[in-house]
């Protein structure tokens, strides 16, 4: 079970350096606008959720400069930065709400998006739902969220490592949605002409202590292992990074493989 508060206020804490060290989900933003564009929409309402600092909510300003945008995020302190870094106005909103619990009436937007936020639920069902509530007949829901072979180095150095030390059921590691539990999801949420593509992003570190403070600093800490507390802890960890350089190390760093899932649905007119 993820703790949503946990997972709230350590995005949150790091809204400040998320930018600078969000290289994988800059990526995923840019092809995500591509696939997007291909679409040919022109919605006049539309809705990011999960905005985090605006990086999304900025492209989409850009494309369809006539819609009226709002951004939501769970995270004050990324709303706040994202107030920072957007240029908010009467065509553009920024709110502290929860995917699972959207503050609009039924029908309110053309077009509810979503990048790099999903694979924080524990069910995708009520974001899901809420997405094909709050859409009008005839509008899109397209979203990419983080796969089930993400970080799977890093999850399976980590499970070897318990293993090793006689405490695998200690294995707290998360655990990421699958394409099938994507599209699934869809069908259940009532959407229809719904599609989903997987592609795969390698991003290389200098080491694993490395790749373990990047995702600390986007407040993505809950995608690393917890493990246990005192000398017994520190041994497993200590075995995990060498083990995770030994199966996987190269020359040029350590690989941390990212899936990204892209989704779509429309709501039936």
């Amino acid at each position: 079970m993820i703790d949503r508060r946990k997972v709230r206020d350590a995005f949150g804490r790091q809204a400040h350096e998320y930018d600078a060290h969000a290289a994988v989900q800059k990526r995923v933003i840019g092809r995500f606008m591509k696939i997007l564009e291909a679409e040919g929409r022109a919605p006049r309402r539309l809705l990011d959720v999960g905005a985090g600092t605006g990086m999304l909510l900025g492209s989409l300003r850009h494309l369809y400069g006539d819609a009226f945008a709002v951004g939501i995020d769970l995270a004050l302190g990324m709303n706040q930065a994202a107030r920072q870094n957007l240029q908010t106005d009467g065509r553009c909103q920024v709110m502290t709400a929860d995917a699972e619990r959207l503050p609009f009436a039924a029908e309110s937007f053309d077009l509810v998006l979503s990048t790099s936020t999903f694979q924080w639920l524990t069910t995708l069902d009520a974001a899901f739902g809420e997405a094909f509530r709050v859409l009008a007949p005839g509008g899109l829901f397209f979203f990419s969220l983080f796969g089930g072979q993400t970080l799977h180095e890093l999850r399976s150095s980590y499970r070897r490592a318990l293993v090793a030390a006689g405490c695998p059921e200690d294995n707290r590691s998360h655990t990421f949605f699958s394409e099938n539990d994507v599209t699934a999801a869809l069908e259940r949420a009532g959407l229809k002409n719904c599609r989903t593509l997987s592609e795969q992003d390698i991003d290389l570190h200098a080491d694993v202590p490395f790749l373990l403070r990047t995702l600390k600093r986007i407040g993505a800490g809950s995608a690393s292992p917890h493990t246990l507390r005192g000398l017994a802890g520190k041994r497993v960890m200590l075995e995990m990074m060498d083990g995770y350089r030994r199966e996987y190390g190269k020359q040029s760093g350590i690989p941390a493989t990212y899936e990204i899932i892209y989704g779509m649905g429309e709501k039936a007119c």
